[in-house]
C-alpha cells in the first residue's frame, strides 16, 4: 500500500511532458516483458499487472492536471 502512495506522491513531482514520457516509456516497458513472458516464463508474471497499472495511475494524474488546466484558462 504504500509504495502506491510513494508513487502517487512521486508523479506530483513531474511536470506534464515528464508524465508523457513516463508513460511511453512504461508502455514500451510492457510490450518487452510481455514478449519476455510469451518466449519463456517470467519469475514474477504479476510484474505486467502492477506496471500496467502504474500506466493508469500515471494517465489519471496526466488528465487530472489536464482538465485542471483547462478550467484555469476559462
Amino acid at each position: 500500500m504504500s509504495s502506491r502512495i510513494d508513487f502517487l506522491n512521486g508523479l506530483k513531482n513531474l511536470s506534464e511532458k515528464d508524465l508523457e514520457n513516463k508513460i511511453l516509456d512504461d508502455e514500451m516497458r510492457i510490450k518487452k516483458l510481455k514478449f519476455a513472458h510469451t518466449v519463456s516464463p517470467l519469475e514474477n508474471p504479476m510484474s505486467i499487472r502492477d506496471l500496467r497499472k502504474d500506466i493508469a495511475r500515471t494517465k489519471t494524474e496526466l488528465h487530472k492536471r489536464k482538465l485542471a488546466n483547462k478550467t484555469e484558462n476559462k
